[in-house]
């Protein structure tokens, strides 16, 4: 037979090691760098990228319009995420002297009153302002660290420039505030000469005397000059974001600066979807009444997956008398408790199947303590995504002691969100005995003193509000499966 021609034979161990590697990001990185730079020398160009320190830093952009706390907000990040801060004015400072006396042969052309060098940026060339952030891109703290670029592209142009030379942000944070705010907010600003923080008279003044003594009123900030300044923004900013419309944000900057920032750095630590493949190993904790099962079809439906209840899958095992179930026989049949190597034979069998290793799995009633958390993850079974379904311990034993089931039809009611139509079948309904108050608030009280050793092994898990319509908590399950979890920055 052609050795083209026969199958790949993987084994299910080279994906998670992947995953836990970020390799698949890796080969979508180089080959995504490989097509725009077009080096001469592909070879040594990837071992070029392959040797960077980090590759996945920050890559920030901040627009706005004039007066609307770009430099502010920029700072803060900078000084939270510790990368690189770099502004019109720094960029044209720390560039090289070829590339500043081609820029001031422009500049002096089209010089006007009240103007400075860097707020001539819109009518500089692309391509030297391609350069100029090339060779600061280069440098060691940006490559390293990441950078933000404050209040940069200026115009459609400048953006596509950008992009044509593989300089694309990560992030594009767009701050907004009606035009009558930015003008009042320009009266009042104050710039410190010695360390050049932005200040104003009403809503951010410094209490330091020294700090208030050196604060200027800058240029180019009258009430006139903000109109101009303004209507040359809204005449850019819409081409401009279509070039970012897939990682831009709009933030209200009409708003205390805390709660500006809070919210530009919950965007910050979302990351972008990737298009490296993604095997969905999801495991749902939650006490019982929370909605796991529900959930769990939901999700197996719409994505292939397979779905694993621990409960049915021992249940499946002493059935088929597997020697696992044969195990574990005698324990169901007394009532006592599986030991937790039976349990983890069952699941490593079941998970370790191809249609698990290629399509992803979503497990449900299992791990309930920590010490099966571990064994799972030591059997190379460790879970890509964990959610905790939280709910309140009242709607718990609303949802379970309320639930009823007509044994004529096998129709399955709930006294309050589905009761049956007519009173003949409400009064055959029976009630299990597991459903009872009692029952309930003892389960209860068996999942709150596992949960939180659960809580401490999974630090990476994303709790979900499950006390809503079981499809709204599907969209957010939805959500974070889709995309990948939040970075943490602290």
């Amino acid at each position: 037979m052609d050795q083209t021609k026969r199958p790949l034979r993987i084994p299910p161990e080279f994906a998670l090691y992947a995953e836990k590697h970020g390799i698949f990001d890796m080969y979508k990185r180089l080959i995504e760098q490989l097509i725009i730079a077009k080096p001469e020398e592909p070879i040594g160009y990837l071992i070029h990228l392959l040797k960077k320190e980090n590759d996945d830093v920050p890559q920030i952009c901040i627009l706005g319009p004039p007066c609307s706390g770009k430099h502010s907000i920029a700072k803060l990040i900078s000084s939270k995420m510790r990368c690189a801060l770099l502004t019109p004015k720094t960029l044209l400072e720390e560039t090289d002297n070829e590339i500043k006396r081609k820029i001031l042969k422009v500049f002096n052309k089209e010089r006007s009153e009240n103007t400075t060098l860097w707020e001539q940026l819109p009518k500089i060339p692309p391509d030297l302002l391609v350069r100029i952030l090339r060779a600061r891109f280069d440098l060691a703290d940006c490559v390293k660290k990441g950078w933000i670029l404050e209040g940069f592209p200026q115009t459609r142009g400048q953006a596509l420039a950008m992009q044509e030379n593989g300089l694309f942000p990560k992030h594009c944070i767009v701050l907004e505030a009606p035009d009558t705010v930015l003008v009042e907010r320009a009266a009042g600003k104050r710039i410190d000469k010695k360390t050049g923080d932005v200040y104003h008279t009403t809503f951010d003044w410094p209490g330091n005397p020294e700090v208030q003594y050196r604060l200027k009123e800058p240029k180019g900030y009258k009430e006139v000059d903000m109109f101009n300044k303004l209507v040359v923004y809204h005449r850019h900013i819409d081409g401009i974001l279509r070039c970012y419309e897939q990682v831009v944000k709009k933030v209200n900057a009409d708003q205390p600066k805390a709660d500006v920032f809070s919210q530009a750095f919950s965007f910050l630590c979302c990351q972008p979807r990737s298009s490296a493949p993604h095997t969905p190993r999801i495991i749902l904790i939650g006490c019982k009444g929370s909605g796991k099962g529900v959930q769990a079809a939901l999700l197996a439906n719409k994505y292939n997956l397979v779905n694993v209840h621990c409960g049915q899958l021992i249940k499946q095992s002493i059935a088929q008398e597997t020697p696992s179930g044969l195990a574990a026989k005698p324990y169901v049949e007394k009532n006592l408790i599986i030991p937790d190597n039976i349990v983890l034979d069952i699941l490593k069998d079941r998970l370790c199947r191809l249609d698990c290793v290629t399509r992803g799995w979503v497990l449900h009633e299992y791990p309930r303590s920590r010490e099966q958390a571990e064994q799972l993850d030591k059997a190379g079974l460790r879970p890509n995504r964990v959610f905790f379904l939280d709910i309140p311990n009242d709607s718990v034993i609303e949802r379970l002691t309320l639930r009823a089931m007509d044994p004529v039809t096998g129709e399955k009611y709930h006294l309050l969100y589905n009761p049956p139509i007519s009173q003949e079948v409400k009064d055959r309904l029976w009630k299990n005995e597991k459903d009872s108050v009692e029952n309930v608030q003892k389960n209860l009280s068996q999942f709150v003193a596992f949960s939180e050793e659960l809580l401490d092994y999974y630090t990476e898990g994303q709790h979900v509000n499950s006390d809503q319509d079981p499809h709204t908590v599907f969209e957010c399950l939805e959500s974070m499966i889709c995309k990948p979890l939040p970075k943490n920055f602290n």
